[in-house]
């Protein structure tokens, strides 16, 4: 049931007593009969690779297949003991199994949980406590994988921020738990079928994640399905091990081949899109290796029972929970990452201390009860896991309790929760002129006169569109995809999507384009988009990271030149198009505000002992030559098609902006959520700009001309 099996397996050691300079507790579980001395050492690669990695020290960039190693150990050791237990007994205790499991595992989680709820009431602003409640309760429920994956999109919030992020691989780990005993069960009487089964499932699952990961790598990283083979590597091994037999020699060459792809992992896995997918097999296939050369008396062995080695090992459960949410709540409440040997060596110190106090404390006396009573046990889970839901429900429920922080953080607050909108009228059609393209009705519940196409600044101002179209009585829908330019005959790379998000931008945009001009009674097409990112290539300030490629169907832009160029192109040809059929409306991109962000100014002004106001301050406003530059490329196409009285140009400037600067500032509150996204209390104010495309064509006429 847990990442960390801190009893390892009921086997006689074969690398003798513990050495006596370990803490005592330490050694009384590394003397305890049965137990594998080099597997904690394993453990201690896994949780040490898994730390430095977060702590981003130089030579471990794979550290992070430290948890797949750690999956392999868990397959191992848990699934033998059920194995064991199975091939003796002919049955498994599920009871007595869960007891286990929950005496060795949700005592230190929930001390670590409580710990953190609290410090996160003490530090995080709103929008962060009201996510860490909805966390919280995933954790609780063993479905963090599930829930950081839904969260995996595009306004998804930096890894830094989410204080249970660590979860992830103890909920699939529990996942997998409830599964493996019931599947044993169910054949029990038909062993070599329980075997071929899992050996099944194995095979699907390793072909699965190796196929899937190019086209989905983030649902490869976090769901069960992709990841049961690295579990049943594990227990396959077990099985095998208890079937040829466990003191059998071994050529030393095993454990030395493993140790080579565990290093190798750790220092050259690569993170990202190509993980874990074939990558995933190197570290799964090291610690299968060191395994199952483990028995044998040799130099690998001999370094993986060293008593540094046994010591960590021991405590690397309590480590793996303790290190994350320390290591993020430190950086945030300091606003700046922990860097240098000597900030670095401080916290380790003081990680390993809190560790092994957690493991004295809290893991070990709960492991060693002498008087399990399931009853009681299920009941103190039971009790611990509800006060747990209550706090979470009560964070994410209150919207992240707001009242404790002043007004004037809390403008910044607001804004940063300001931006969720209600799509339960959007439905995909199964037929018709927009087959498989989400749409989104507003206004009254009759035929649709117009349109509105975009990327994600579409949903930003859906509120205030929402709010017009009633107000005017007139029905439109909404079509938008983040990240995706509302333009014909383009394929984009973008470096916050995936290779398949890529490519759904191309196949919508296409259905789009034949479903538009089938739209009978729609007559008017509003087009919103961050123009200036696309034909720049890259986002602005905070976001400059953001890349985005364009390239036309002929061929492929050359150099910054080249992106405007083709973004012009194939703004002139889309416009051309669909003035054919429509009058079309171009939106004017909101100002960039490049250094704002909600979130961050809010915590800046909310952490005490700096001098934040100043600096906030700087980041409200933008000076309007600096857009001006920045815009003019994007504009150009639009401003000369307006000029021809082929669109109608809905300028957004005016309300946002004095003589020479833009803000985000407005009434009192801020109209922004990060630097290019407006909240929706903005768009309700700024609806208005929409009148033309909702207006009848007599007056939308009048307006043309006069601009």
């Amino acid at each position: 049931m847990s990442l960390f099996d801190l009893l390892g397996s009921r086997r006689q050691s074969a690398h003798g007593a513990a050495p006596l300079f370990l803490p005592r507790e330490v050694q009384t579980d590394a003397r305890s009969a049965g137990h594998r001395r080099e597997i904690d050492g394993l453990r201690a690669i896994a949780v040490l690779a898994v730390v430095f990695y977060h702590f981003r020290l130089p030579g471990f960039g794979g550290g992070f297949v430290g948890v797949d190693i750690f999956f392999v150990i868990s397959g191992f050791l848990i699934g033998g003991i059920l194995w064991r237990e199975l091939c003796e007994q002919g049955t498994i205790s599920l009871k007595m199994f869960y007891v286990r499991r929950i005496l060795r595992i949700a005592p230190a989680y929930v001390a670590m949980a409580a710990a953190t709820s609290l410090v996160g009431y003490i530090v995080l602003l709103p929008f962060e406590f009201r996510e860490f409640g909805k966390y919280l309760i995933a954790s609780v429920a063993y479905l963090s994988n599930v829930q950081f994956f839904r969260d995996a999109g595009y306004f998804d919030a930096a890894a830094e921020s989410k204080i249970l992020l660590h979860t992830w691989s103890l909920s699939l780990e529990e996942q997998f738990y409830i599964l493996l005993p019931l599947l044993m069960l169910l054949l029990r009487r038909r062993r070599a079928l329980l075997v071929a089964a899992l050996g099944v499932v194995f095979t699907v699952s390793l072909v699965l994640c190796v196929l899937v990961t190019p086209l989905a790598h983030v649902a490869t990283f976090y769901l069960l399905p992709f990841r049961l083979w690295e579990l049943l590597a594990g227990v396959l091994l077990a099985m095998f091990v208890h079937r040829v037999g466990e003191d059998r020699k071994r050529s030393p060459a095993i454990s030395w081949v493993g140790l080579a792809l565990l290093c190798g992992a750790i220092v050259f896995g690569t993170a990202g899109p190509g993980f874990p997918g074939a990558q995933a097999l190197v570290p799964v296939g090291g610690a299968v290796l060191i395994i199952l050369g483990g028995r044998g008396d040799n130099v690998v062995n001999r370094m993986l029972s060293s008593p540094p080695a046994v010591f960590f090992g021991l405590i690397s459960y309590s480590l793996y929970l303790w290190h994350w949410p320390v290591l993020t709540l430190l950086q945030y409440y300091l606003d700046a990452p922990i860097a240098g040997p000597f900030q670095v060596t401080v916290l380790f110190a003081a990680l390993v201390a809190l560790s092994w106090l957690s493991f004295r404390f809290i893991e070990r006396p709960f492991r060693q009860m002498r008087f399990r009573r399931p009853p009681a046990i299920f009941a103190g889970v039971a009790v611990s896991s509800v006060i747990l839901l209550a706090a979470g429900a009560g964070a994410y429920l209150r919207d992240g309790m707001a009242e404790r922080f002043a007004p004037s953080i809390r403008m910044h607050i607001d804004a940063s929760a300001d931006f969720l909108q209600d799509w339960s009228r959007c439905y995909v059609p199964a037929s018709g002129a927009l087959e498989g393209v989400e749409v989104c009705p507003i206004g009254p519940e009759k035929a649709p006169t117009f349109v509105v196409w975009g990327d994600s600044h579409v949903r930003a101002f859906k509120e205030g569109l929402a709010r017009l179209a009633d107000e005017k009585d007139r029905a439109g829908l909404i079509i938008w995809r983040a990240g995706c330019p509302p333009l014909f005959d383009i394929r984009k790379e973008e470096s916050a999507a995936t290779r398949s998000q890529d490519e759904d931008c191309t196949r919508a945009n296409d259905r789009i384009r034949k479903g538009l001009v089938q739209l009978n009674g729609v007559d008017k097409l509003l087009l919103i988009g961050r123009w200036a990112y696309y034909a720049e290539g890259s986002g602005v300030g905070r976001d400059v990271a953001n890349t985005i490629r364009l390239m036309s169907n002929e061929g492929e832009p050359a150099g910054n030149a080249g992106q405007h160029a083709i973004f012009e192109q194939t703004v002139l040809a889309t416009v051309d198009e669909l003035t054919r059929r429509f009058d079309v409306f171009v939106l004017q991109q909101v100002p960039e505000v490049s250094l704002y962000d909600s979130r961050e100014v809010a915590r800046m002004l909310a952490h005490s002992g700096r001098d934040a106001q100043a600096d906030a301050a700087t980041r409200f406003t933008v000076s309007k030559s600096d857009l001006t530059r920045r815009t003019a490329p994007s504009e150009r196409p639009f401003q000369t098609l307006a000029a021809e009285n082929r669109i109608t140009w809905l300028p957004s400037w005016e309300r946002l902006c004095t003589a020479d600067r833009c803000s985000v500032l407005h009434n009192g509150r801020s109209y922004y959520f990060d630097n290019n996204h407006i909240t929706n209390s903005a768009a309700i104010d700024l609806r208005h700009m929409f009148d033309p495309v909702m207006d009848d064509a007599g007056q939308v006429a009048m307006q043309t001309r006069t601009r």
